[in-house]
């Protein structure tokens, strides 16, 4: 169970792990794959749960139902850090993940807003 929302961890193929984000697209997954791997962590990303299906609405007596299509496939994924007292923002706003040119990474630079880190401007003034 995790402490909070911000400090979430579970079990991906077996293994417990600190939960990075949910529902990421495969480009985020790439992203986050390389920057946390670059920091010594070992990234384990799993296809997301598919939503759950609403139930088919109720047909009249003597009505035929089509068959309701199967959910698509999980385009989204979960990814995770076999150090499951991982924690985004402590290690984001803690200035302890860095790019591979060797600059602190900013959270602009996390959430791809920019495509290279701007460290030596605080975030409070990152417009």
């Amino acid at each position: 169970m995790a402490i909070n929302k911000n400090h979430e961890f579970e079990e991906l193929d077996g293994i417990k792990c600190g939960i990075v984000e949910k529902n990421v697209r495969p480009e985020r997954v790439e992203f986050l794959k390389q920057l946390l791997e670059l920091n010594g962590f070992t990234v384990i990303a799993v296809p997301s749960p598919a939503p759950k299906a609403a139930p088919a609405p109720a047909s009249k007596e003597g009505e035929e139902t089509a068959p309701s299509a199967p959910p698509p496939a999980s385009t989204t994924f979960t990814v995770g850090v076999t150090d499951y007292t991982f924690n985004t923002i402590n290690a984001i706003y803690g200035r302890t993940l860095k790019t591979k040119e060797g600059s602190i990474v900013t959270m602009a630079y996390w959430l791809q807003k920019e495509l290279v880190s701007h460290d030596d401007v605080p975030y409070y003034e990152f417009k």
